[in-house]
């Protein structure tokens, strides 16, 4: 049964956070335990940048890559933040899908990057729009989430992943592929990641945040192995080793073969929670234009001509309903009219509700 969410109740669609019921907390505990008693001299000592060596084999395996391919580090951002120290001068040019992830956007302009945006469209980027950008100006890397986008919850088709690796061979650039969202497929087929297309021209990225608990701070990249060590020295002389501790109890858990079964939780946790947000919408806002994904965590929605995200945020303020600021997902400006709604951390009866909420938002604010 249901429970209603009261109206005084405050409904958040800032951050796409995980449900906290799904994190395995006595799965991590008793993973902890063991590996603490077999191991604890090795994650307790610095050790190499590259990560937690049992940790880098385990994921190799799962990648069906040799070890010399794989990094690790506390979380993927940080994994991005030493890609451009490596990488990027002030002034240097790197390419994004327009909207894409704020934090990768705050990391490219710290260190100066001209960024330019190649707009998103229902089926990933506008391959066009990338190859006409190409003609003026070729990026040091083309940063892509190609699976259930953050913010704006699409999948990049197959063709235009093909489409993207052609580009990339033909011009001489890096694509970066973050895919921290790729195994939470609710429904539909899979495409092939672009670093299975392409592994000599793609950094792949993702991390154990959505599939055990963002406390684990454990993420991974994989790409040609000359880059991959350079990388591993920009590391070593950062913080001289990730956190070991987490690594080694993420490996423990992995090693066990609790990955899948894992997955399949959250996809049945996770799976009636995006059902909820598309009826919603549905039912209560037929005139935005939204994703309709099938998976990751989030649906983005474009507003009704004339009705401006600023205003919406405004009326939603008197309404105790909490959203993102849709602006902050746009390196070249834009943004005006975009809503990203994550929904993994509330219940149904609470995306409901603020769904509902919106809807007054939006109509108030025409």
């Amino acid at each position: 049964m249901t429970t209603a969410t009261p109206a005084t109740s405050t409904i958040n669609f800032t951050r796409g956070v995980p449900a906290i019921e799904s994190f395995p907390i006595e799965q991590v505990i008793d993973a902890s335990r063991a590996i603490l008693s077999t191991q604890g001299a090795a994650m307790l000592q610095y050790g190499p940048s590259l990560g937690f060596q049992p940790l880098r084999e385990w994921l190799a395996e799962w990648q069906r890559v040799n070890v010399d391919r794989v990094l690790t580090g506390n979380g993927s951002l940080q994994l991005i933040e030493f890609l451009c120290l490596h990488l990027l001068k002030a002034g240097d040019v790197v390419f994004t899908e327009s909207p894409t992830y704020d934090r990768t956007l705050t990391l490219l302009r710290r260190h100066g990057a001209n960024v330019v945006g190649i707009p998103v469209e229902a089926d990933g980027p506008d391959v066009e729009a990338l190859e006409g950008a190409l003609a003026n100006q070729v990026p040091k890397f083309f940063y892509t989430i190609p699976d259930f986008q953050n913010p704006a919850g699409v999948t990049c088709s197959g063709a235009k992943r093909r489409r993207i690796v052609e580009l990339a061979t033909r011009y001489g650039f890096l694509i970066v592929e973050d895919a921290p969202y790729r195994l939470l497929r609710y429904r539909g087929r899979e495409e092939p990641t672009l670093y299975e297309l392409a592994p000599e021209r793609t950094l792949h990225m993702s991390s154990f945040t959505k599939l055990i608990a963002p406390g684990v701070r454990t993420g991974f990249m994989i790409g040609e192995p000359s880059l991959i060590a350079k990388l591993a020295k920009v590391a070593e002389d950062t913080y001289i080793s990730p956190g070991f501790v987490a690594q080694g109890i993420t490996y423990e858990w992995c090693r066990r073969g609790l990955l899948l079964p894992q997955i399949e939780h959250l996809i049945q946790l996770y799976a009636p929670r995006l059902d909820a947000c598309l009826a919603g919408l549905d039912k209560y806002l037929p005139e935005v234009v939204a994703t309709r994904p099938e998976g990751g965590f989030f649906i983005s929605v474009t507003l009704p001509d004339g009705v401006l995200t600023t205003t919406v945020r405004a009326q939603a303020a008197s309404r105790a309903l909490n959203l993102a600021d849709g602006l902050a997902f746009f390196p070249q400006g834009g943004g005006e009219r975009f809503l990203r709604l994550p929904f993994c951390a509330l219940s149904p009866a609470e995306i409901d509700e603020g769904i509902r909420r919106l809807a007054e938002c939006v109509r108030a604010a025409k």
